[in-house]
């Protein structure tokens, strides 16, 4: 299901709205449906009705089976209530079966309790059940007794069903807002690896909890992420403060004070806001004003030197994120470590156990992520993904678990925006992580394997070329495994790219609509962006790519994306590190864009010299000829008057020889300036 959180739901709607497409939307991804048909069949001369109903059937999958109830309005409940746990049905819709109803082929009738049979066979449905109605409740009243029978028998069947239901949703020329939002029962403890929301329908997945210590040693995969998103009681993982390394003394690992952490902060209240993530959305863009703006801003400041030279972009990205001119640094930063581990050739080298291990040393306060953080004065986040399975084998995730990474990962950006972080960093750390975003990058942007996957580094610092045949070779036969596959975003997230790179592009698709900047830095943050920029194509403008680390994937991934890695210092730090050594820098320039003054030279008349004018010429002090004064180009360039003798500084000639500017000796530049062009934001000195 594409919305977690409730078994019952009213889609509610007017005509056109949009209602039956979402209804469909979110049933897109159960194995089977039945499409309950409520409408008759109409006039058969009545074209334009027989069109309707044709669109609605050929938007149906092949897979769906159709029943009919028009026959008998009693037809609908008993279909409902004989639906099983396993089964979802799609009921379109209640104006249908409202028209029915009212017919006079099925009169006298008490209508009232036909409806309270409908309202408590949905009220113990087991299925899961989506009903469509329309909603008339906002049209002027009807002028014909029939038009007001229909509108109050609907209206009383909608009141009647949305209060059976366990959600209701508005469908708003395309838009969709929830009117009541799902509850669900009480988290519970993470099920065995055995269990899962396929092999128990109805139930859904427990919430992850971050306090939980990972082990060494994983030899099943788990479900880490919860898959009930719209719970109101999902516990997010809590967010760390790490505390600065002792100074000058090296801290050891058993000493008071390395790994003192604030404590976690409130988790988010969960607000069902019924979100469905599929291509095509529309999110918010940075401002295309203000980030030129801030660039050509630049070229006025009071800088002794050339200017900012690559940092510029990191002015002109701060601006447009944050929607002014003079953007400010970002205070409040929060680090995303993801988690997660790859099965099969694409973990081959790697040491059993190093992922969780690094995952425990940050979450303790130590390491270069942790370190980084404390000197940046960053929140840590830590979150487990689930494992992939080995992608040459078959999918790496079921359907699923990509769509609750997907809503997971949206879930940890809405927290951090709410919470007031101005800028997430993307890091990571897994066992065949760079395999994994190898074979989506091939999948994406059609690249070689070879090209794009990175040597393997033992413990020992040796290259391991056996290693990295291996991931070659898995890369490949997962290509080769789905090179008939869709290759729409979550085809590929679930057939080769894991649960950390679908849950880093839920985190960058949540950022994109709470308007978050996010700095990527890796294989797999890249990887999310190349995916996101198929749900969603404004998710990469709010990414910023400080260096790429040397890494071949990351380069093709910005080249793609159309990022300019900042610097090129080659860290290898581990993902999420790199970025924030080089974050002091990226805020250094930030600081200066926002409190350097205007050069003396562009701030006006009372800021460009002085107006004492006290030489001794007749003609030096004389208001007279206060207009006449001007620059002559050989004086100081402060419009002082011209004096009898036209030294140009209103002395005579006996008090200083005048100054000629010497010509050149011979051939050659009449300038000594930089044959380099002026930047846009840069002043020319």
């Amino acid at each position: 299901m594409s919305v977690d959180g409730w078994h019952t739901l009213l889609v509610l709607g007017g005509i056109r709205s949009g209602k039956s497409e979402f209804a469909e939307s979110l049933v897109a991804d159960a194995p089977t449906v039945r499409y309950v048909a409520t409408a008759p069949a109409g006039d058969p001369e009545d074209t334009e009705w027989a069109t309707r109903l044709a669109a609605h059937r050929a938007r149906r999958p092949g897979s769906w089976s159709t029943e009919e109830t028009a026959a008998d309005p009693g037809r609908l409940v008993e279909v409902i209530a004989a639906a099983g746990p396993n089964e979802t049905l799609l009921v379109d819709d209640l104006g249908g079966w409202v028209t029915v109803l009212l017919d006079p082929a099925h009169q006298p009738a008490d209508d009232t309790a036909t409806i309270a049979e409908l309202a408590a066979a949905v009220r113990s449905s087991t299925a899961r059940l989506v009903l469509v109605s329309p909603e008339v409740g906002l049209s002027l009243v009807p002028t014909t007794p029939l038009g007001r029978a229909f509108t109050d028998a609907l209206g009383a069947t909608n009141r009647a069903v949305a209060d059976a239901c366990d959600a209701v949703a508005l469908v708003v020329a395309g838009q969709t807002a929830w009117l009541k939002p799902a509850t669900s029962a009480p988290a519970h403890a993470v099920p065995p690896a055995a269990t899962s929301p396929e092999t128990e329908p109805g139930r859904a997945a427990a919430p992850y909890h971050a306090a939980a210590q990972p082990a060494p040693h994983r030899t099943a995969p788990t479900q880490a992420v919860p898959a009930d998103l719209g719970a109101g009681d999902v516990t997010l993982p809590e967010v760390l403060t790490p505390a600065a390394a002792p100074v000058p003394a090296p801290a050891t690992s058993d000493e008071p004070g390395t790994g003192d952490w604030a404590a976690p902060t409130m988790a988010l209240p969960m607000i069902a806001t019924g979100l469905v993530i599929q291509p095509g959305m529309e999110l918010p863009m940075p401002d295309d004003y203000t980030g030129p703006q801030a660039v050509d801003r630049l070229a006025t400041l009071d800088i002794p030197g050339a200017g900012l030279g690559v940092l510029e972009q990191v002015v002109g990205f701060a601006a447009a994120t944050q929607g002014t001119s003079t953007p400010r640094p970002w205070d409040s930063v929060r680090v995303l470590l993801i988690q997660g581990d790859h099965e099969g050739g694409a973990s081959a080298g790697a040491t059993p156990g190093e992922s969780a291990r690094r995952a425990r040393q940050a979450r303790a306060g130590r390491g270069a992520l942790a370190r980084l953080a404390a000197e940046n004065r960053a929140g840590l986040q830590i979150v487990e993904a689930p494992v992939a399975a080995p992608m040459e084998d078959g999918p790496a995730l079921s359907a699923d678990e990509v769509e609750a990474a997907l809503r997971y990962g949206w879930r940890l950006a809405e927290q951090a925006a709410d919470a007031g972080v101005q800028l997430l960093v993307l890091a990571a750390c897994g066992a065949g992580a760079e395999a994994a975003a190898a074979a989506v990058l091939a999948a994406t942007a059609g690249a070689e394997p070879p090209m794009v996957l990175g040597r393997v580094v033992t413990e020992q610092g040796e290259i391991d070329d056996t290693a990295w045949m291996v991931r070659c070779a898995a890369v490949r036969d997962a290509l080769h495994r789905t090179r008939r596959s869709a290759r729409e975003a979550k085809d590929v997230l679930a057939e080769l790219g894991g649960g950390d790179i679908a849950l880093a592009t839920g985190v960058l698709l949540g950022a994109t609509a709470r308007k978050v900047p996010v700095l990527l830095d890796g294989p797999v943050g890249t990887a999310a962006a190349m995916v996101s920029r198929d749900l969603a194509g404004q998710a990469r403008h709010w990414c910023l790519l400080p260096d790429h680390g040397g890494r071949p994937g990351v380069r093709l991934a910005a080249d793609v994306l159309g990022l300019t890695p900042l610097v090129d210092l080659r860290l290898d730090l581990g993902e999420g590190a790199t970025a924030l050594a080089a974050l002091p820098l990226l805020r250094s320039a930030l600081t200066l864009a926002a409190t350097l003054p205007v050069h003396p030279s562009l701030a006006g008349p009372d800021h460009s010299g002085t107006d004492d004018h006290s030489g001794t010429g007749d003609d030096s002090g004389t208001d007279d000829d206060a207009g006449d004064r001007t620059d002559t180009g050989t004086g100081t360039g402060t419009g002082e008057p011209t004096g009898d003798d036209g030294s140009g500084d209103g002395r005579t000639g006996d008090d200083e020889p005048d100054f000629a500017e010497p010509e050149p000796a011979g051939p050659g530049p009449t300038t000594i300036g930089s044959d380099e062009p002026v930047s846009p934001g840069r002043r020319a000195d």
